[in-house]
């Protein structure tokens, strides 16, 4: 059995499904509710049957529920049009969960210089 050196079938598979589905979103679907997204991560469950979808707003929390109810409406849609890109034995079901990780990395980011400039504050010597 030879070594596998890179990614397996399923982190391939995982991948094409995560562009695939970030073209169709960007270039047909129509729906005003979705919006502007990033599709950050796709797992795949081991028998390919279901795929969580892991996206990223910049619109803000408040229209997140509309946002993934639009997705999954379109859920059908966007299956059909993987079915037509991709040539795996099963089009996995989607599921689509907010990622809300780039929203807490700018939280902290922003901790961080608020930190960072008080400390600089705080270190600055006395004029006397």
């Amino acid at each position: 059995m030879p070594s596998n050196k890179g990614f397996s079938r399923r982190d391939r598979v995982s991948e094409q499904i995560r562009r695939e589905l970030a073209e169709v979103i960007r270039s047909e679907l129509k729906d005003p509710r979705v919006g502007m997204i990033s599709l950050t991560e796709v797992e795949v469950s081991p028998d390919y049957a279901h795929a969580k979808v892991y996206f990223s707003s910049m619109a803000g929390s408040d229209t997140l529920d509309s946002v993934q109810a639009g997705l999954q409406q379109a859920s059908g849609f966007l299956r059909g049009e993987l079915g037509k890109r991709i040539s795996i034995h099963m089009i996995p079901q989607l599921h689509f969960v907010f990622d809300d990780s780039l929203e807490r990395g700018a939280q902290i980011s922003k901790l961080i210089s608020e930190a960072a400039a008080i400390s600089d504050q705080s270190e600055e010597p006395d004029q006397a």
